[in-house]
């Protein structure tokens, strides 16, 4: 193949350095990600008339139910083998350090957070965030369903910024070479699978906003969730065929474990589209 034909992939994964701190693009993209759909859902909740001071404890249940649930998806959706193996491993779990060789440990960020995972954590959040505040559960989750694309977008961009989850081999001529993966990926042209999800998610956003624009009376029933559910896991499911698997064990499998995760959430989001009133009583 002629590389030159291409689109070779090699950022710089540090967005910014102040003295020995450093805030890599993935970081970023998270923290943007994150950010957006703050300020989209609080214009919901002020459209909707919910007091502020319910809106106000909603970011720290959002961003620890993905983080946990993401970082835990990971651990025990992708690599149980490892993370259960030890108390040592146990820990590195759960806290974003590894113990080296020379039994010293060292910071390295949470390497590994699965999406499945971020989705399940921030259910259960929610659920926490509704029962403390006796709002309608289906209410929450539909404002929270409105601004979920956007974030879905910002952390697959930070995927792409880290050359991580990426495609198969392929001779389309958007393809990428993705310089920093791991050198016996770095050098063939690969589907990128982090932009393909990014875009389909950055366009459901729009859809979710304009179904929502024509018919806010929606908001509440349990529609937008299982709009969200349904559109981002039927992506998620499709653009895997794209993608190389992730670890070693999805070769024996029909399909790859992110395919295998999106089955239950696409039946659940497409029963919440279609039972909008007897969910609105359990809400």
């Amino acid at each position: 193949m002629n590389n030159f034909l291409y689109i070779v992939w090699n950022p710089n994964e540090v967005a910014l350095r102040l003295g020995s701190f450093s805030i890599r693009w993935y970081s970023l993209c998270w923290l943007v990600g994150l950010l957006l759909a703050y300020i989209i859902v609080k214009k919901l909740y002020k459209k909707q008339k919910i007091k502020d001071e319910l809106f106000d404890p909603l970011f720290i249940y959002c961003f620890l139910g993905i983080l946990i649930g993401a970082r835990l998806g990971h651990c025990l959706f992708y690599e149980p083998g490892y993370f259960l193996s030890s108390g040592t491993h146990i820990i590195e779990m759960f806290l974003p350090i590894h113990k080296m060789a020379d039994g010293s440990w060292k910071f390295t960020g949470y390497e590994g957070l699965a999406s499945h995972g971020g989705t399940l954590g921030l259910m259960i959040a929610l659920y926490i965030y509704f029962k403390k505040t006796h709002l309608s559960l289906w209410q929450v989750l539909d404002n929270i369903a409105i601004a979920t694309p956007v974030t879905a977008c910002f952390i697959r961009l930070g995927n792409l910024m880290n050359s991580e989850i990426i495609g198969k081999v392929t001779d389309v001529p958007w393809a990428f070479i993705f310089v920093n993966a791991e050198p016996s990926l770095a050098t063939q042209p690969r589907h990128p699978g982090q932009l393909y999800e990014a875009i389909v998610y950055f366009i459901f956003f729009f859809v979710g906003w304009y179904i929502y624009r024509r018919r806010p009376e929606k908001v509440g029933t349990g529609f937008f969730f299982g709009l969200c559910l349904t559109l981002i896991f039927t992506a998620r499911f499709f653009i895997e065929f794209t993608k190389i698997n992730q670890v070693d064990f999805e070769n024996t499998l029909p399909l790859d474990m992110g395919q295998l995760l999106s089955i239950p959430f696409v039946i659940i989001g497409i029963v919440c589209m279609m039972g909008g009133k007897w969910m609105k009583k359990i809400g």
